[in-house]
């Protein structure tokens, strides 16, 4: 099975859980006047709890494979003219957040609104202003360019990844 297809099976195990679940909570009484929908009402709802308990064992079987495939896979990406190596796992959390996060660290590089200019001192007279940066103007444009590319960059690779890697079951 590919990573894509144990995704897959996971959204569909998680619907027929949800499913499971609703039709317990609708069938699992009644009151004594009232006509059972199935032929042995306890039967059924015994049926459904066990199938979804079931599911849920299938569901945390898939989740711990694909975790295990995430940790034992590297995956080249190009990023800024360069290969990058990093398992899939490091790769996901690149993608949740961690690109973002350093994006923003390099676009709050900036003059803070500070204005150049002629001030007038304490003394009565004038001085030129200017101001000081302590980072590189170009060096934060390229790297908030590189991070903010980076999550699109990583989709299109796992897009690939997931649909030609086999899960690592055991």
């Amino acid at each position: 099975m590919k990573i894509i297809e144990a995704m897959k099976e996971l959204k569909r195990l998680n619907v027929k859980a949800d499913d499971l679940r609703k039709k317990v909570a609708q069938y699992c009484a009644d009151l004594d006047f009232e006509t059972p929908a199935y032929p042995d009402q306890g039967r059924q709802v015994k049926e459904w709890i066990q199938s979804h308990s079931d599911t849920v064992k299938e569901m945390l079987r898939l989740r711990v494979a694909i975790q295990r495939t995430n940790i034992a896979t590297q995956v080249a990406i190009g990023l800024g003219g360069k290969s990058v190596t990093k398992t899939l796992a490091e790769w996901i959390h690149r993608r949740r957040d961690l690109a973002k996060m350093e994006q923003a660290m390099w676009q709050s590089l900036g003059d803070r609104g500070l204005k150049e200019g002629v001030a007038a001192t304490t003394t009565g007279g004038t001085r030129e202003v200017k101001i000081r940066r302590y980072f590189d103007a170009q060096e934060r444009d390229e790297k908030t360019a590189l991070y903010r590319d980076e999550p699109s960059v990583i989709d299109g690779t796992l897009e690939v990844v997931n649909a030609v890697t086999d899960l690592i079951e055991s």
